[in-house]
């Protein structure tokens, strides 16, 4: 059996959790089965292991926010004629402890060791703090 693996992406042109779910909604009838998609130019070579149980981590304004669980990886050919691969997604994000991280290109391999840990059950209906606020607190050891 394959080992998990994660993967860790910014969330660019979102700023918070509410962004990107109104995001997915608006895109829903695009998306073939309905399940939305983050579209990538690099196929992970780790599939197997990312398909094993593994989620993206989604980065907002420097700090992990959110999750959502992988379901498959499908080739997708661009407009330009560029195969590319298509990160299927659950439709179910689910907030995570705030965890900040630097500015990166692309996507990152994200061990499940590292990977935040989701919010407790009490707590995934609170409003979310501002990025800029729970990087702060996270900085910090508070959140």
């Amino acid at each position: 059996m394959a080992d998990t693996v994660n993967l860790l992406k910014l969330c660019v042109g979102a700023n918070g959790i509410d962004d990107l779910a109104a995001w997915q909604e608006q895109r829903r009838k695009a998306w073939p089965d309905g399940l939305p998609r983050h579209v990538t130019r690099m196929w992970p070579k780790r599939g197997d292991a990312l398909l094993n149980g593994g989620s993206l981590y989604w980065v907002f304004k420097g700090v992990v926010l959110a999750r959502q669980t992988l379901t498959a990886l499908e080739e997708q050919r661009g407009e330009d004629g560029i195969l590319r691969c298509a990160l299927v997604l659950d439709p179910q994000i689910i907030p995570t402890e705030p965890a900040p991280r630097r500015p990166f290109q692309g996507w990152r391999y994200l061990s499940v060791e590292d990977a935040p840990r989701d919010l407790p059950k009490n707590r995934e209906t609170e409003e979310a703090l501002p990025p800029d606020l729970a990087r702060a607190l996270a900085d910090i050891g508070l959140r």
